[in-house]
């Protein structure tokens, strides 16, 4: 596998950003592809830092491109950038022009920790013709609702600062309460859903509310929990899962 770290300049965003990307030596083309996306407080560096990713994706021949994206929360921002625009269109096209990765629905995949794990969801709800999969491990995936639990004010501001006023934000392209709903009307592609998340974990709660949601609605997920908090032991586990999870095969596979 090689390890390449690709600076580049984002029109969409207007600045010079980067991403990490593990890429397999075979030379071949079209390769399925996992954007890996990070947390509120880490950056793209951090899959490569915490976890053994390159070599979990070494046995599935798989890239993985990991791109930063600050505490944006993969949306184009109210009083921000466009890093919703920026990861669901700027990065897979880049990508794809710089490195031999299919462009596939059925080999582009999605996941991602806390807030990465919205993230995935969101680019698997929000563009089912693009993704076969997403996975959220220990996802922020319950935005309104987090705003209901945490009386922190920074939070709060910092939230408002991303998505705008509260009211504004349930039942908007930016609430996977509706995304899901959104998907199951639409009659269209349903991609593969993973959710996992620790049972002593903070956004535990919220997790559940996703799931019996998704449930409610008859949208099919892969769900597990089990004792855990939101640290990188656990994540550095179930990215293992997921990749087990994903519909492509390893190596030694008949």
């Amino acid at each position: 596998m090689a390890f390449i770290q690709c600076d580049f300049f984002s029109r969409v965003l207007g600045l010079s950003t980067s991403m990490n990307v593990i890429l397999p030596e075979s030379g071949q083309k079209n390769v399925p592809t996992l954007y890996l996306l990070h947390g509120l407080s880490d950056d793209h560096t951090i899959w490569m830092r915490r976890t053994s990713i390159e070599r979990y994706a070494a046995a599935y021949e798989l890239a993985v491109v990991m791109p930063a994206v600050h505490r944006s929360f993969y949306t184009d921002m109210a009083n921000g950038y466009r890093y919703w625009t920026f990861i669901s269109e700027e990065v897979p096209r880049i990508a794809q022009s710089l490195f031999p990765l299919s462009t596939q629905r059925e080999h582009n995949f999605a996941a991602g920790l806390s807030m990465g794990g919205y993230g995935a969801f969101k680019l698997a709800l929000r563009c089912p013709d693009k993704f076969a999969a997403g996975a959220s491990l220990s996802g922020a995936l319950d935005i309104v609702g987090r705003l209901d639990e945490v009386p922190d004010d920074s939070l709060r501001r910092e939230f408002k600062f991303i998505f705008g006023d509260d009211e504004n934000t349930r039942g908007s392209e930016n609430d996977l309460f509706h995304l899901a709903s959104n998907l199951v009307r639409s009659g269209g592609p349903i991609p593969m859903l993973y959710q996992c998340c620790g049972t002593e974990d903070f956004l535990y709660e919220g997790n559940r509310r996703f799931l019996d949601h998704c449930r409610s609605i008859g949208l099919d997920i892969t769900y597990e929990e089990e004792p855990g908090e939101h640290e990188w032991g656990y994540w550095d586990k179930k990215i293992q899962r997921v990749l087990e999870w994903l519909p492509i095969k390893r190596l030694n596979d008949n």
